[in-house]
């Protein structure tokens, strides 16, 4: 790789823990340049060019945008949300990464990934999009990296946790006594990384990144039981009932199929997995849910 070539991340920005943002910080403390694209010009924008990244603006979508921020770039991180474009996003981004002979793109997946095929599959649309988007990262002859975090401890002990932990000394997901092995993301931003630091010895591979533990959660609400210094427990609510309390945050429906997706198979022991790739990549363990609870005490703080 020409390491005087910008590494492109895509959804530099950020959203559930900001992992394009925290990745594109970690390289540029590497002596790697930077092109960071978002989605629109905002303070985020600008907080990533006093980084010293260079700022594009576009939209995955579009064919044009896609040809002038790829063209130059020898690597390609990339990224998406949850949406119903995820698909179409994939092909446009992959058409023209071929096309300007991209020598690596690390592209981030989900690790129920490894239990679909083209007979066997889930109930989510955007796990679906997944695996089709592997398949044709793997047709088109690209130098592609897949990596498959399992869930992002941000997602559900901050954004659908947080507040009940913090009013109601509860945990309310719907993962019965189903393991799982929830990992930082800003441990997903550090292995991708080293990655993309040195991505040569990586093409073909696929990584499963997870966290420390595989447990249930019971005992990560002990957990912050332990750290908070008050007794938090954890109710098992149905599915139903999960769903129903996420559709006022206004998401769409196909975010909201997804999370259900999750929960039905948490409780079905989908997530009961554990990997030392993370170590592995980064050559030390991936942080507990203790060490994330105290690097987040404000958010659970009744004070």
């Amino acid at each position: 790789m020409d390491k005087q070539k910008p590494i492109l991340i895509t959804g530099a920005a950020g959203s559930i823990g900001a992992v394009g943002n925290t990745i594109t910080s970690l390289l540029l403390k590497q002596g790697r340049k930077v092109r960071a694209m978002v989605h629109r010009e905002d303070e985020r924008a600008q907080a990533l060019r006093d980084k010293g990244a260079e700022v594009v603006v576009g939209d995955l979508l579009d064919l044009e945008d896609m040809h002038r921020i790829i063209e130059g770039c020898d690597t390609v991180y990339f990224s998406m949300s949850v949406s119903d474009d995820y698909l179409a996003a994939t092909v446009n981004v992959a058409a023209v990464a071929k096309h300007h002979n991209v020598k690596a793109f690390v592209n981030m997946s989900q690790m129920t990934v490894a239990q679909m095929s083209i007979t066997k599959t889930t109930e989510s649309p955007q796990q679906k999009f997944h695996w089709l988007a592997e398949q044709l990262l793997n047709w088109s002859g690209l130098p592609v990296v897949h990596v498959r975090p399992t869930v992002f401890m941000d997602g559900f002990f901050l954004k659908f946790s947080a507040e009940t932990i913090k009013n109601q000394n509860e945990i309310r997901v719907p993962f019965g006594d189903g393991k799982t092995s929830p990992i930082a993301a800003t441990d997903v931003a550090a292995a991708f990384a080293k990655i993309l630091g040195d991505p040569a010895p990586h093409i073909g591979s696929t990584y499963h990144l997870t966290g420390p533990d595989s447990e249930n959660m019971y005992f990560y609400a002990q957990q912050f039981t332990d750290v908070l210094g008050r007794s938090i427990q954890y109710v098992d609510v149905s599915v139903e009932q999960w769903r129903s309390a996420m559709q006022g945050a206004g998401l769409s429906e196909h975010v909201l199929d997804h999370l259900t997706t999750m929960g039905n198979l948490h409780r079905a022991g989908r997530y009961a997995r554990m990997t030392d790739d993370f170590e592995k990549l980064t050559g030390r363990k991936p942080i507990t849910v203790k060490q994330f609870i105290e690097d987040h005490l404000a958010s659970y703080d009744r004070r």
